[in-house]
């Protein structure tokens, strides 16, 4: 069994651990309200082994990425690479963190999927501790569950498209099980990732659309969007990185990590299929084959292929002009050379239900509803929409809603919008319940993707005191006011 990264910029370093002006006015002024952040951060006290270095090292600096002939992008990244170094962790091991900042801007670093405390999960509304400028941060975690983690920076973007997730800030993170039986002959972490971003109009057809497909008649002006230059998997684009190689009847261990800022994707091998074992890095209770890998912004999938048909073949986007642009990685069978088959992709019967038990999930303690709505871009917010829960966005002086350790929660989310949102509940992993009505159980995630007039639920019991975020994972949407504070006693 081999273990490898396909070469992040050229790289192939691992961590191993011992265990317009008017437009732009408009921007500023929603990233100086998002900067009372930045105010009177807590100044937890974080204990840690003084006597010994750090088991991790995360440098914040500038890094320039050669994504294809042409495309030199200057941004920051993780130890001077995109994606940053893979970093292993082991299941129950406590891991010392030391974190750098070269740059002039404070950080924020999220150990996505981790239940770590408030204090250092790397938040602005959870008051968790900044990286300060040419300053650095020690603590210690301790991974308490094996699987397909990621870290990345949560800094708020606004109208700064270089900052956050737009920028080269994220890395796969993996917690190794303390036993692994290693059924596989190849384990391949893939990240994919989104260059070069611009403010652009929405087309007019997005609103047609929306009419005649979901009946909405308040789409309003159109709207600003981001798009995209080129795009990547491990920050090559299509064509122009290493191959993966790999032998006719060999079985390989992909991990998928969607570190898009705004962007859902579907995922194909032609003429192979995924055998999808965990979600967002925690086991399934049911292992099934599908064609397409959906993963929505910050999901994980992990998923073994049987190389069974020898050729040259592109595991990329389904979608022509997204695969065009650059996403997706040539998969390379020994002795075969040559232009990649191409072959239309199936359609996607992706399904959160069709990995779960077919049984309720166990009874809540409170079932709390909250639900989705988009405010249409009005003639103030230059093509800008703005998203509300329970008919409210986002305001860090409201106080948040109070959840008490041990009980069980089911969140209900009700979708009353044409978008598709990744929500993402930090600090926690929950079950999914029910998907449209149709009811599962033993699925367990930290995102879920809840489609345009869809209603998911999903149950979680908070272990740990301190604030809690809830947001959709789509940087657009949680800048526009989707996100959600609680607040476990």
């Amino acid at each position: 069994m081999t273990s490898m990264l396909a070469p992040p910029g050229g790289n192939t370093t691992s961590l191993v651990l011992p265990m317009s002006s008017t437009r732009r006015a408009f921007f500023v002024g929603l990233a100086a309200s998002a900067g009372s952040f930045l105010r009177d951060p807590i100044q937890a006290v974080v204990a840690y082994d003084t006597k010994r270095g750090p088991d991790v090292s995360l440098r914040i600096s500038r890094v320039s990425v050669d994504v294809a002939p042409g495309h030199v992008i200057d941004t920051v990244g993780y130890n001077g690479s995109v994606p940053g170094p893979l970093i292993r962790m082991r299941e129950g091991a406590p891991v010392l963190v030391e974190i750098s900042n070269d740059t002039d801007r404070p950080e924020y670093v999220h150990w996505h999927g981790f239940p770590v405390s408030a204090s250092i999960d790397g938040t602005q509304e959870e008051n968790s501790l900044v990286v300060p400028p040419r300053g650095n941060l020690r603590y210690q975690i301790t991974p308490r569950e094996a699987g397909a983690r990621w870290v990345h920076s949560h800094a708020m973007a606004m109208n700064d498209l270089t900052r956050g997730v737009y920028s080269g800030q994220f890395g796969f993170v993996y917690v190794e099980p303390k036993t692994d039986p290693g059924r596989y002959d190849q384990e391949v972490f893939l990240a994919t990732h989104e260059w070069e971003p611009f403010f652009v109009e929405g087309d007019e057809t997005d609103a047609q659309d929306a009419q005649e497909v979901f009946g909405e008649t308040d789409w309003g002006p159109v709207q600003v969007e981001v798009g995209y230059g080129i795009r990547s998997i491990n920050g090559r684009a299509l064509g122009y990185g290493e191959p993966i190689r790999v032998r006719d009847g060999e079985r390989v261990l992909f991990h998928l990590l969607n570190a898009s800022a705004t962007e859902n994707l579907q995922i194909s091998l032609p003429e192979h299929e995924f055998l999808v074992t965990a979600l967002d890095g925690n086991p399934v209770p049911r292992a099934r084959r599908v064609r397409v890998v959906e993963l929505g912004v910050a999901e994980r999938v992990d998923a073994i292929v049987e190389m069974n048909n020898p050729g040259v073949w592109i595991l990329g986007s389904t979608d022509d002009d997204v695969r065009g642009a650059g996403l997706g990685i040539l998969i390379e069978y020994a002795g075969r050379k040559g232009t990649a088959t191409r072959a239309k992709p199936p359609a996607s019967d992706w399904d959160y239900t069709m990995f779960g038990e077919n049984r309720e999930a166990q009874a809540a303690d409170e079932r709390i509803p909250l639900v989705i709505e988009r405010v249409p871009p009005g003639p103030d917010t230059l093509g800008l929409e703005r998203w509300t829960i329970n008919g409210k966005s986002f305001d860090p002086a409201d106080a948040p809603k109070r959840l008490r350790q041990s009980l069980r929660y089911r969140l209900i989310f009700d979708n009353r919008s044409a978008d598709a949102h990744p929500l993402h509940l930090h600090r926690n992993t929950f079950e999914i319940a029910a998907v449209n009505g149709k009811q599962t159980s033993g699925v367990r995630k930290d995102v879920v993707v809840v489609k345009g007039y869809q209603e998911v639920e999903v149950d979680f019991t908070p272990h740990q005191a301190g604030l809690v975020l809830l947001h959709c994972h789509q940087q657009m949407h949680m800048d526009g006011g989707f996100k959600i504070l609680f607040d476990v006693l």
